[in-house]
């Protein structure tokens, strides 16, 4: 073989190295970015709400589900309220205590000594599947991975403290039972699933955190489904109790995001599961995709005014990154499914940030804002997880609900200085012309973690079976 000869041969190996390489390189940036989709959800809310056809309900009745202090807990009712700064009410699910622990071949004693998170976790997580059409059984051995968010353990300071009796012969499964590591570690257990389990606790952020962990899980192939979500149950008054201290409570456990009367947070109790897919694996199985997230970012606030004050400049680093993973800009986004919690401090400081990103927007309509939190209150290491259903149902829905309470914006807010404003009523979403093109319609969730999802057009899918136990 001459030189020549040898020197083409070469280039032509080199040349097809590189083509491969190229194209290695191209399925892995693919892969890395493919949106996640949503096949199934599940939740349980104040209100009566236990799945998300009634959390649909509550919102397009545009109906308050605050209430009461519980009168079931062993809480000293008189004396709480009597306590300056404190909640008249707050979001309470309904029979928190009721579990079929047969169903989930968990003992009655040992049921007795679970937190009911644990419980609330196993149960809307079930249903998410359910609602995916996906047999929870049939995951028995695959690399699922669960992502659960709890930011309150006060189930363990209940059961120790004396307040409420420990249930004979459940000593042995207090350690397991009140453990947050372990609300993750449960789900997988009675599953039998081989993939991740985290529980996250980064505060009122742990569902949402949950949900970015499990869409990078799954882009990087840790898992091929994962379980997302996060629950909060106050089992005891201490959160009120501090709070009220700190005056930062709503005085009748009211969340008025971004309304003009806004005199603090009220607190909640939620439990909410998202059902997490590659969108081509989605596909080929026959999965109801409900909506798809594109990217989401996460960073913290570091020194601010203090250490729970949130900082605006942070809020608009972690909106921007969102937007930049998820390939899109501020003029392509409709809607904001905000914090919102209802404090003359964070909700400025969060619309401020907002302002800073959208407000130069150059489309007709203003970037809408939202907060699910005027309806049920801040259900803590739940709301981010609540906030995802909410925005796939009005996508699904193709209406954004009012935000109750934000018919006079806050004055503490310059709104003119951009194109933002509060869902003051509710408002219909259609397809837009520029997003019918690409078939996707975007929406943001913000939380000290941010995601953007899209609906993607899909046949009507069947409702989910349930089995009997």
């Amino acid at each position: 073989m001459t030189d020549d000869a040898q020197v083409l041969d070469y280039l032509k190996r080199v040349t097809a190295d590189l083509r491969r390489t190229r194209a290695e390189l191209d399925r892995r940036r693919e892969r890395d970015s493919e949106p996640i989709a949503v096949v199934g959800m599940g939740c349980r809310l104040p209100g009566g709400v236990d799945g998300p056809e009634g959390l649909w309900d509550l919102l397009d009745r545009e109906a308050d589900a605050i209430g009461d202090l519980p009168e079931d807990r062993g809480w000293d009712i008189e004396d709480l309220r009597g306590r300056p700064g404190m909640s008249s009410g707050g979001g309470f699910i309904r029979d928190v205590a009721g579990f079929d622990a047969a169903f989930f071949g968990v003992s009655p004693r040992e049921a007795e000594a679970m937190d009911p998170q644990q419980r609330l976790m196993l149960e809307v997580t079930w249903e998410s599947l359910e609602r995916a059409g996906i047999d929870p059984h049939s995951l028995a051995e695959s690399s699922t991975g669960v992502f659960t968010g709890i930011s309150t353990t006060d189930y363990a300071r209940v059961t120790t403290s004396g307040r409420v009796p420990t249930p004979e012969g459940a000593e042995g499964y207090l350690m397991t039972g009140t453990a947050a590591s372990v609300a993750s570690g449960r789900i997988a257990y009675t599953l039998g699933l081989r993939g991740p389990a985290l529980t996250v606790d980064t505060a009122c952020s742990s569902s949402l955190a949950s949900v970015l962990l499990a869409v990078r899980s799954l882009r990087q192939g840790e898992c091929t489904l994962a379980l997302a979500g996060g629950a909060t149950v106050m089992s005891g008054p201490s959160l009120f109790l501090e709070s009220a201290k700190q005056g930062v409570l709503s005085r009748d456990g009211r969340c008025r995001a971004f309304g003009d009367g806004a005199d603090g947070t009220g607190f909640a109790e939620g439990a909410a599961s998202l059902v997490l897919e590659r969108l081509s694996d989605a596909e080929r199985h026959g999965h109801p995709v409900l909506a798809v997230i594109r990217g989401g970012a996460v960073n913290q606030d570091g020194a601010s005014s203090g250490l729970t004050a949130p900082s605006g400049p942070a809020q608009s680093r972690v909106i921007r990154a969102a937007l930049s993973d998820a390939g899109v800009g501020p003029d392509d986004i409709d809607a904001v499914e905000a914090h919102g919690t209802g404090t003359e401090l964070g909700d400025p400081i969060e619309s401020d940030a907002l302002l800073e990103v959208f407000g130069a927007r150059t489309g007709g309509e203003p970037l809408w804002l939202g907060s699910v939190k005027s309806n049920v209150g801040h259900t803590q290491g739940a709301a981010g997880a609540v906030g995802v259903v909410k925005m796939v149902l009005a996508l699904n829905r193709e209406r954004l609900p009012r935000t109750l309470h934000a018919d006079q914006p806050t004055s503490l807010v310059d709104w003119a200085s951009g194109g933002v404003r509060p869902l003051a009523e509710a408002r219909d979403w259609p397809r837009g012309i520029a997003c019918a093109a690409r078939g996707c319609r975007p929406s943001v969730s913000v939380g000290p973690t941010s995601t953007s999802s899209w609906r993607r057009p899909r046949p009507p899918s069947p409702g989910p079976t349930r089995p009997s136990p």
